[in-house]
């Protein structure tokens, strides 16, 4: 069997974060791929600081961010870098992840190289394009160039099959969000406990995490969500509010100027990935417009409210392990009273996790070891 060159390519945190077991799976197999990692450091020290903590490191680093880039910028930057990658390397089939410029810069690159795509979790949809953007379109156009479609759900295969894509190639394989959660060892937990101790946070049954960084809540939403924790932190002052900055300004000096003055806020750098899960872990209630987060939270019980008004993880919103509240004052209020009136015990959930069981990455490397 010839040796395939597998070049795989993210950016951001949450991409080395499920593409991380796909890379540590592929690499069991030297006789079968040559596993080409590629970073285009959309988020260069989130994503490079994740890497490190699956023992891995880029074979190509690609620096394509600039400060204050537009989207068109960042994309005419990213496949250009992209375009020298494949000029550089024989490359038979190229993987990438989810719904950032990268994804998408890596699966037009390798179309016009005519290289197949095989896109880990696919079909998700919102069917608004403007919640999330742009990541609502960017992952609806790799679809159309896209060989092999790894979808986490059935139901991300039915929106696929609705778009007419080849039933014969969307593989339901779960999310490898799961598979990440399960590399991590009691000893690795151990060190993220001292971490929060070390930096005077108490970890106890009064613990919030909240995240926002979507470009959509930008502006005036932001300022909402801000107006709503305040209160929160205000009413609920034994209550310990832990918030992981976003280092993009727009959300970062907000967030500084407002909740500085609170003594049960605490405001931090970006977490790395163990300190974060362990987080998860151990809070009451997590408030956050991200994607990955909604994923993970159900694997420990813990109720999250999503401030978006548009999630393509409807999953978690049929299953009830979580609920969309948007950017909207009241209802992020509403809802959070109704935890934080009552004891962790009381409101952990016991459903299970829709979006899989830690299985994910044997499958896709199953499945692309046989197309090719």
């Amino acid at each position: 069997m010839d040796r395939k060159n597998l070049l795989v390519v993210f950016g951001t945190r949450p991409e080395v974060i499920k593409l991380a077991p796909v890379i540590l799976e592929a690499r069991k197999h030297p006789d079968r791929f040559n596993v080409i990692v590629c970073n285009t450091e959309q988020q260069k020290e989130l994503s490079n600081q994740t890497l490190e903590y699956f023992g891995l490191k880029a074979d190509i680093n690609l620096d394509c961010m600039r400060p204050d880039q537009s989207l068109a910028e960042v994309q005419i930057r990213i496949l250009s870098a992209l375009d020298n990658v494949f000029k550089q390397h024989k490359i038979d089939a190229t993987i990438v992840q989810g719904d950032t410029m990268t994804v998408l810069c890596g699966a037009l690159t390798s179309f016009y190289n005519k290289v197949p795509v095989y896109h880990v979790e696919a079909g998700l949809r919102s069917y608004d394009i403007y919640e999330p953007f742009p990541e609502e379109v960017m992952r609806q156009m790799a679809s159309r160039v896209t060989a092999l479609n790894f979808a986490p759900t059935e139901k991300n295969r039915q929106a696929l099959l609705k778009e007419n894509i080849c039933e014969a190639s969307i593989h339901v394989v779960g999310n490898t969000v799961i598979d990440a959660l399960f590399c991590l060892s009691e000893e690795t937990l151990a060190n993220a406990s001292e971490f929060f101790e070390a930096n005077n946070v108490k970890i106890d049954d009064k613990l919030v995490l909240i995240t926002a960084h979507r470009r959509e809540n930008h502006g005036e939403r932001i300022d909402r969500i801000l107006d709503a924790v305040e209160f929160l932190a205000g009413k609920y002052s034994d209550h310990t509010f832990v918030i992981p900055v976003h280092p993009n300004p727009n959300v970062k000096d907000k967030i500084h100027s407002r909740l500085t003055r609170f003594k049960n806020i605490k405001l931090f750098k970006p977490l790395d990935y163990p300190n974060l899960v362990y987080l998860m872990k151990n809070s009451k209630l997590i408030l956050t417009d991200s994607g990955g987060i909604q994923e993970e939270a159900p694997s420990f019980g813990c109720p999250t409210l999503v401030m978006r008004y548009e999630t393509e993880r409807q999953e978690g919103i049929d299953a009830g392990v979580s609920k969309l509240v948007g950017a909207d004052y009241d209802k992020i209020v509403t809802e959070s009273e109704l935890i934080l009136s009552r004891t962790k015990e009381e409101t952990r959930l016991q459903a299970q996790n829709p979006y899989g069981n830690g299985t994910s990455a044997g499958k896709i490397i199953d499945i692309i070891n046989k197309v090719l």
